[in-house]
């Protein structure tokens, strides 16, 4: 079982940008598909964004479209969500997940990271 670590949350006003990681030490990410979703309180989990097998193709939720960018970190073996024009709806937990999926289910296998914009 591959354990994935999210680092990289913090608080921020709302404008600012985070860069959030996911790291899984002698785990090759470019063999499956490696994507972001969040849970906010009292909000369903939301999938954010998806890099698929290969590390060439992404795709994202209409929510942060334009402001979030996934990305593969070869050298760190990590990837990765730069998220800019953050918002205060943008306040949750978020998770990285291997075998993502659109349809889901988000189901947290990490401590996650907290990001909090005000």
């Amino acid at each position: 079982h591959v354990q994935l670590v999210e680092s990289g949350g913090g608080s921020v006003q709302a404008g600012g940008s985070l860069r959030l990681s996911c790291a899984a030490p002698g785990y090759r990410y470019d063999t499956y598909c490696m994507g972001w979703f969040r849970q906010a309180p009292g909000k369903d989990r939301e999938g954010l964004a998806v890099l698929w097998i290969g590390g060439a193709t992404t795709s994202y939720a209409d929510s942060v479209k334009g402001r979030f960018t996934v990305s593969r970190d070869n050298a760190n073996n990590t990837v990765n969500l730069m998220m800019n024009s953050l918002k205060p709806e943008d306040t949750a937990m978020y998770y990285c997940l291997k075998h993502f999926s659109w349809s889901g289910p988000f189901t947290p296998s990490s401590r996650g990271t907290q990001v909090t914009v005000s």
